[in-house]
């Protein structure tokens, strides 16, 4: 399976962001890529919560996930929208959501995302994804052409447990939609990836939005994909928007476990 990390600068205009995707997504199918996955916040990067929470749509009023689902049929494609800000019923709080779209269109799986940023960085920059934001409560493994695919977003990265768990459960790929700021993506997010792949075994593809956005945010770029031996096989730069491919090998998911079978050797410990 020929699989596309697409990178983009998502804007606080969500049409668009919309628009733009689409035509990345479709470079990305005319050069052969059967699965695509996008970036953290693919539909909309606003910096205000009282503009997330009047701006965002519940889920059935979301454009883009008729958008998103349509994309997907016409192309015959996994389309995995790495996440779009779906508001609650009652309007009241947000989640961050990971969308797979199957190739006929449906909506195959959703990820909530689990492991919400809040932080404050020696920058002064701050961030409390948890004032407007509801975390997920359930980690997910679905089915993509023979292959099992788990899905994580961004800051979930820093949990190496949430991914062995995950790669116990079947996982031999592990999406990583990210909107990761410029000012750690430096000193932590390669290797991060990296040990992700090398203690699970399993591909990493991780999609993450570059440049600068509304409110002054910077997020960092150098999409990834990692193979299971801790490689990195493609990666993108940090100066805007672009396209990697990689062709999977499943042979390679079993041969690095095979030679380094730690899934399998986790004992208790004792202190």
């Amino acid at each position: 399976m020929k699989v596309a990390c697409v990178q983009l600068n998502s804007s606080e205009v969500l049409i668009d962001n919309l628009l733009n995707a689409q035509k990345l997504i479709r470079q990305a199918v005319l050069q052969g890529a059967q699965f695509v996955a996008t970036p953290e916040v693919t539909d909309q990067m606003l910096a205000d919560r009282s503009e997330r929470l009047s701006e965002c749509y519940t889920l059935e009023g979301h454009p883009g996930v008729e958008f998103f689902a349509k994309l997907a049929a016409d192309l015959s494609i996994y389309l995995l929208i790495g996440s779009m800000i779906i508001k609650s019923d009652d309007h009241s709080r947000l989640f961050n959501r990971s969308f797979l779209f199957a190739p006929d269109g449906r909506i195959q799986a959703t990820y909530d995302k689990i492991h919400l940023c809040d932080t404050e960085l020696p920058t002064g920059e701050r961030y409390q994804e948890s004032a407007c934001y509801t975390s997920g409560q359930r980690a997910v493994v679905t089915d993509v052409s023979g292959l099992k695919l788990g899905m994580t977003i961004c800051r979930d990265l820093r949990f190496g447990r949430m991914y062995r768990a995950l790669a116990r459960e079947g996982a031999d790929i592990i999406t990583v939609p990210s909107a990761w700021l410029a000012s750690v993506g430096r000193l932590h997010w390669e290797v991060l990836l990296r040990a992700r792949a090398i203690e699970t075994g399993c591909y990493i593809i991780a999609p993450d939005q570059v440049g600068e956005h509304s409110g002054g945010r910077k997020t960092f770029g150098n999409s990834m994909i990692v193979n299971p031996w801790g490689e990195v096989v493609q990666k993108s730069t940090g100066e805007g928007e672009d396209i990697i491919f990689e062709t999977l090998d499943e042979g390679l998911i079993q041969q690095s476990r095979r030679a380094i079978p730690s899934l399998q050797e986790d004992p208790g410990y004792i202190f």
